[in-house]
């Protein structure tokens, strides 16, 4: 009995911590700007999203492979908390049409950022799950010309040993690039 009253002190605030992850006990339209950041801890990025609303990024990368974004009301309440890293997001991004600031609107900070100058393209990269949760481990890789506009979207499968960002991080393995929304 002490040892198992000891486990649960030692493991509670283990357990507290993984609580907020997604943030699950926050009530849109009752839970404040407060509560949100007390849940789920400072936002990474806030950016005006339509009408007067701010969105609170929340990314859990590399490994927790979600985006978090709290929408929240000019009145500080939340609106909606929503997990950006999807399919359907990705698909909303169209390769010669959408822009540097809209990918940045839908998933908030990249988890990596990097600057190719001889192919004149910027990389902007998240880990992902595709096909829902537990799904299969992807590497999503949006490729911007320097005007800013989306020229290429990869999903790079990293479930295979020696998949992965070997492609665009300069080690590791031969990963496979897919080309999507052409």
């Amino acid at each position: 009995m002490r040892s198992s009253l000891l486990t649960l002190a030692l493991a509670a605030p283990f357990l507290a911590a993984c609580a907020s992850f997604d943030g699950y006990n926050l009530t849109p339209g009752q839970s404040n700007a407060e509560e949100v950041e007390k849940v789920m801890g400072a936002p990474a990025e806030k950016r005006a999203g339509p009408g007067d609303e701010t969105w609170y990024y929340y990314p859990r990368q590399p490994y927790g492979r979600k985006v978090f974004v709290a929408r929240m009301a000019p009145d500080g309440r939340l609106i909606a908390l929503e997990q950006r890293l999807n399919d359907e997001n990705v698909a909303r991004i169209v390769p010669n049409t959408t822009r540097a600031e809209q990918v940045r609107d839908l998933f908030g900070p990249p988890y990596q950022v990097q600057r190719f100058d001889k192919m004149e393209r910027d990389v902007w990269s998240w880990h992902m799950r595709r096909y829902g949760d537990p799904g299969i481990p992807v590497a999503l890789a949006v490729q911007m010309s320097m005007d800013g506009v989306v020229r290429e979207v990869y999903i790079i499968d990293e479930s295979r040993p020696g998949s992965g960002f070997g492609v665009f991080g300069g080690g590791g393995g031969g990963g496979v690039g897919v080309g999507i929304g052409f």
